[in-house]
């Protein structure tokens, strides 16, 4: 099959077209024919050798941790899925990733796909969705009337936070450039600070929950908008603890955990039109194409979800 790896860490220069085996699936696995993956910042801080110590892998790697696709094949112990079902999931962290034309998920990291939903909407989900998910439900327990605010909301996590923290019943506000404004808006956004002319930590108060997307300043700034008692949550480092003491505030990071249920949860409310991906920009498998994918994922800036289309 054909697959983009990499043989070394290194620059966007290092991902190269091969043709690997297709994987071979265990027992409590089901093969699922890609149609469609998406960049994460995962993605590249392995590339770059960024996260060799915490994520050992062997060469050659395979990255991408985001599947949509067709079920070819099931294991033995598959009881819930069968072959020609439309899943999406975010596999396990392992060296067959899914810049691949087929991958390997546990049975238990899947979900059916909504007939209403495409392979490139699905494929913009599962990582950066069950990401906000988990900083939202599972660790802040977000519930109507929260006074919540999502920084960087016009990339991945930051526009699935907004959308589910909406369906909570949460006053939301977002951080963004002004280009975004029109799409944080239309997500549901309450109110929104273009970061570039203001500061958020003047204008907001007493907020009950904060999703740090950013780290540094940003997150040490944070503090001052919550609330005593409040949460705030990181998806790119562990928050100060002293700051965090002083005013009785449940602060953590987090790594999101692979959870077909919570998927099909999502799944449920993407059917219902809820939740709706906001894709960025789209790129083929290819070695030219998942270099331009990376180095869009590595400005920052990108809008919403980066997609690798496959088929």
């Amino acid at each position: 099959m054909k697959a983009i790896i990499i043989d070394e860490y290194g620059p966007a220069d290092k991902l190269t077209e091969s043709n690997v085996a297709v994987p071979t699936i265990k027992d409590n696995q089901v093969l699922v024919e890609l149609h469609a993956t998406s960049i994460n910042p995962i993605d590249w801080k392995i590339r770059a050798g960024y996260l060799k110590d915490n994520i050992p892998f062997e060469f050659p790697i395979i990255l991408g941790w985001d599947a949509a696709g067709i079920i070819k094949e099931i294991g033995s112990n598959v009881t819930e899925f069968t072959v020609g079902d439309r899943v999406f999931a975010r596999p396990a962290t392992t060296a067959n990733g899914t810049y691949a034309e087929y991958v390997p998920v546990e049975e238990d990291l899947l979900a059916k796909l909504p007939e209403n939903i495409t392979f490139d909407e699905a494929a913009a989900v599962p990582l950066a969705g069950l990401t906000a998910w988990q900083c939202l439900v599972d660790f802040s327990e977000v519930k109507e009337g929260d006074k919540v605010l999502i920084h960087a909301g016009a990339g991945g996590v930051g526009s699935f936070a907004i959308q589910i923290a909406k369906h909570f019943g949460a006053y939301v506000a977002s951080t963004a450039s002004e280009k975004n404004k029109a799409l944080l808006k239309e997500l549901g956004v309450d109110e929104f600070i273009n970061y570039k002319e203001e500061d958020f930590s003047d204008k907001l108060s007493d907020y009950d929950i904060v999703v740090d997307t950013m780290g540094g300043e940003i997150q040490e700034k944070s503090f001052k908008v919550l609330k005593n008692g409040g949460k705030l949550v990181s998806i790119v480092q562990a928050p100060n603890k002293e700051l965090a003491t002083e005013k009785d505030i449940k602060a953590d990071s987090i790594w999101l955990k692979e959870n077909g249920k919570q998927l099909s949860e999502i799944a449920e409310l993407m059917e219902k039109g809820v939740i709706k991906p906001v894709i960025g920009n789209t790129f083929p498998l290819s070695e030219e194409g998942l270099r331009k994918a990376h180095e869009l994922s590595e400005t920052h800036h990108a809008k919403g979800k980066i997609i690798i289309k496959i088929k």
